[in-house]
């Protein structure tokens, strides 16, 4: 249900809401959130919150610059995992300026203009994601260990499979949000599970995303296990990735003179996002532990297309009544709203252009085998540059530097990434 700031104020008051989480994403994907008194949200809609920029990462590319945080109220939800009397909301916020012009660094107000670019150019674009997470057990003092919570496979049952309640709790938590999962089950790696969501906005999508991450993690510790994303937490058994699903199709302004271009449209949209991946993998797949998952098991590496189960890029059949692209590199650790919005570019340029879809499973080209091989197709891609900002893009560039250069001088490289990532992603 979508309200308005008056019906959420009022809401607020007659349904024992206490605290209110903002929450919003920083440069590197990772949720965060302030909480405001729900007696103070009125003037926050109007004024917004203060955020301290530079101790946010990514954000000290606003120079010093105050920014603030707007509630978007069309995403307000009550958090399930919290008490019942004395209720949190949570709204995802828009972030801004002082003088009220939107910081370049804010994921969402990226994604609304690459949305918005579709809708001028005459398309509609629909998102759904495919997440895979593992369960991991703890020890005796609730410290994670590296130790799966089960050992089943793909579509197991219970016994074997011990995460079954785990995933029936997180989508029940999700329902309760007003987020409706399709489908879940045992993946194929040790502890691993998936969920899938249909498709919605491109925005709604993305703000979906972030919200099943932290109802994940909240579900789990509840039940006393680990959830991690890390790409590739075991280094014998399948990782986490995220299947990117996107369907295209004219707006229904522009319906009856495009109706004969339709078979080709998916094509184009197609050969733009294969086109352009090598340039943004830096976004879709954004540290090290990242690349140790691509071309291992069926996640893929070579930059091809198929309409049969493999490990291809981009599966799809383009001839089909209701086509649709999944695209089947990125991993949950991204930040999506970069993500969605520079497939949406790709995607456009594509149809736009034109551009010819390969031969099925043919192609030349691999995505990059290393963080620093990204770091290269990025700083030397003139398409992302037309649209992430620059303030922004060189930000990401140095964090993945930085990243990349520890990492090599690592001398245990297994314990760099089980302390950057196999605790907090």
């Amino acid at each position: 249900m979508i309200y308005s700031e008056n019906e959420i104020l009022q809401y607020i008051e007659e349904n024992d809401v206490k605290f209110v989480k903002l929450t919003f994403s920083d440069l590197k994907g990772r949720l965060k959130n302030i909480s405001v008194l729900s007696s103070e949200l009125a003037v926050t809609f109007e004024r917004g919150v203060r955020i301290t920029a530079k101790k946010i990462a990514g954000f000290e590319a606003a120079n010093g610059k105050d920014l603030f945080l707007f509630p978007d109220a069309q995403t307000m939800t009550v958090l399930p995992w919290r008490p019942q009397q004395g209720r949190v909301i949570r709204m995802f916020c828009y972030i801004r300026y002082a003088d009220g012009t939107p910081f370049e660094g804010d994921g969402r107000y990226f994604l609304k203009k690459a949305m918005k670019a579709a809708v001028s150019a005459g398309y509609c674009f629909r998102f759904g994601t495919s997440c895979e997470f593992t369960l991991f057990r703890k020890d005796d003092k609730g410290i994670p260990t590296k130790t799966p919570h089960d050992y089943a496979g793909y579509c197991d049952v219970a016994p074997d499979d011990r995460g079954e309640n785990i995933r029936r709790d997180v989508c029940l938590t999700l329902e309760q949000m007003g987020i409706h999962p399709v489908s879940s089950r045992h993946e194929s790696g040790c502890g691993q599970h998936e969920i899938d969501f249909n498709t919605s906005s491109a925005l709604k999508a993305a703000d979906t995303f972030l919200s099943f991450k932290s109802a994940v993690k909240s579900v789990a510790e509840s039940h006393s296990v680990h959830a991690s994303f890390m790409p590739k937490p075991l280094h014998d058994d399948c990782g986490n990735g995220m299947h990117i699903s996107f369907t295209v199709f004219p707006d229904n302004d522009f319906m009856e003179e495009r109706t004969s271009e339709c078979g080709d449209i998916i094509k184009n949209a197609a050969a733009g996002i294969m086109k352009h991946i090598r340039e943004f993998t830096l976004f879709t797949n954004s540290n090290v532990n990242s690349y140790e998952r691509l071309g291992e098991f069926t996640a893929p590496r070579d930059i091809i297309w198929s309409d049969e189960e493999g490990s291809q890029l981009i599966r799809m059949n383009p001839d089909s009544d209701n086509p649709c692209i999944e695209l089947r590199a990125a991993d949950c650790v991204c930040d999506p709203y970069f993500v969605l919005g520079l497939m949406i570019y790709s995607a456009l340029d594509g149809i736009v252009e034109k551009l010819p879809l390969s031969e099925k499973n043919k192609g030349t080209e691999r995505l990059p085998s290393t963080l620093e091989e990204a770091i290269n197709c990025t700083e030397s891609s003139e398409f992302v540059k037309k649209y992430v900002p620059s303030n922004i893009l060189d930000v990401l560039l140095k964090f993945s530097h930085e990243e990349w250069a520890e990492y090599s001088s690592a001398y245990n490289k297994e314990a760099f990434e089980e302390k950057h990532y196999f605790y907090s992603l």
